[in-house]
């Protein structure tokens, strides 16, 4: 895929141990099911295309919702936040710009949220801290034009 506005490859993330994606999967489908309780559709997980992947995309009334689920074992969602660093938005801004020209859906307001869970030690259910409107795209609207 070449296009001007779009790098031509972001870097693969290094490959986790087992354990790490179990943990991430599950958090995912908690993240899922508590979207959908707050009324999104979910249209999309773990979307992929050779820039990376998107771990949800939700509808909510006309609204598009790129959904980042990061999780952590720990009480405190502190260090799950801070990886969504600058770096991560701009990822996640690309990933983004990739779906919507991929399925021309450049009419469609869209946002970014950010869905976090905490695990603490023998919890049965995680803690879940929700940003509906996380952070702004990292590109000029001009670009998806």
């Amino acid at each position: 895929m070449r296009d001007d506005h779009l790098p031509d490859a972001i870097p693969p993330a290094p490959r986790q141990p087992w354990w790490r994606r179990w943990f991430g999967q599950r958090s995912e489908r908690v993240a899922e099911k508590y979207l959908r309780q707050k009324g999104h559709r979910v249209l999309t997980r773990n979307w992929r295309c050779p820039l990376g992947e998107l771990d949800l995309i939700t509808r909510q009334g006309e609204l598009l919702i790129f959904v980042e689920v990061r999780s952590t074992a720990h009480q405190a969602g502190d260090s799950a936040r801070d990886s969504v660093d600058a770096e991560k938005q701009r990822r996640l801004t690309i990933l983004a710009l990739a779906f919507i020209k991929r399925y021309r859906l450049q009419d469609v307001p869209a946002r970014f949220a950010v869905v976090i869970l905490a695990w603490p030690p023998n919890a049965r259910a995680p803690l879940i801290e929700h940003y509906e409107n996380a952070f702004p795209a990292q590109f000029d609207r001009s670009m998806i034009g």
